[in-house]
């Protein structure tokens, strides 16, 4: 599924308040960069996703976020489940630039 140039616009002005954004076009969605470091996505099937690192994976899961997980195809073997760094936003930032921005700026202060 691709990503709609209004879930774009969603995004980025959720996230208004971390500052400069800039964003490229992969792994199916859309990365978003703050001073070059990525910090959240936007996929096409999960929505807006944060990227959780050392720590804030805690905060993240306590706050019922729920991982990026797929099944990885190993040809004729059956593989299991791969899990990527983002974790859903809680569907209290989900229209809250202030929250989504805050979340924002401490997944940056983990990477």
């Amino acid at each position: 599924m691709s990503v709609s140039d209004d879930q774009i616009e969603h995004a980025l002005e959720l996230f208004d308040g971390v500052g400069p954004l800039t964003t490229r076009k992969m792994m199916g969605g859309l990365c978003i960069y703050s001073d070059g470091v990525i910090f959240a996505i936007i996929h096409g099937d999960h929505g807006i996703m944060i990227k959780g690192k050392g720590d804030f994976v805690t905060e993240l899961e306590q706050m019922g976020c729920t991982r990026w997980t797929y099944t990885r195809d190993r040809g004729d073997k059956a593989g299991g489940p791969t899990g990527m760094p983002y974790w859903t936003l809680p569907d209290s930032a989900q229209d809250d630039p202030a929250e989504a921005s805050a979340l924002a700026r401490r997944a940056l202060g983990f990477l």
